[in-house]
């Protein structure tokens, strides 16, 4: 930290931190880095939905990580949990895919039905 400027910034991440540990986020995306998961391709995924959620300026998603989900064909997997909908689990992810799950169903509530593995109630 060299400026004021940094500390702003350093607070601003932390309130975003706090709010969504206070259970203010719209939604979680969970992905899975199991060990399999990592070796089908799990980190590049997460670092997708990452990187689309700060350009589309997303600050009320939580993102987190899991380990073995035991589905080991399916991995990558990503499973996006919204308030008031069921759990959905997506398999055999991609960055590519990784964007638009972010794009259709935590942006604008839309399953993407062809990759959906399990459904479960919240």
């Amino acid at each position: 930290m060299k400026s004021l400027k940094d500390l702003e910034e350093i607070r601003a991440k932390a309130q975003d931190s706090l709010r969504l540990r206070q259970g203010q986020a719209k939604a979680t995306v969970v992905v899975g880095m199991g060990t399999c998961g990592i070796a089908a391709g799990a980190r590049e995924v997460l670092l997708a939905i990452l990187d689309e959620l700060k350009k589309r300026n997303l600050h009320n998603v939580t993102v987190s990580q899991t380990g073995c989900v035991g589905l080991c064909e399916q991995e990558p997997l990503v499973e996006v949990i919204k308030p008031g909908q069921p759990r959905v689990l997506y398999g055999k992810i991609t960055p590519e895919k990784a964007r638009r799950i972010v794009t259709q169903h935590v942006v604008n509530d839309s399953l993407v039905g062809e990759w959906v593995i399990a459904t479960r109630p919240n």
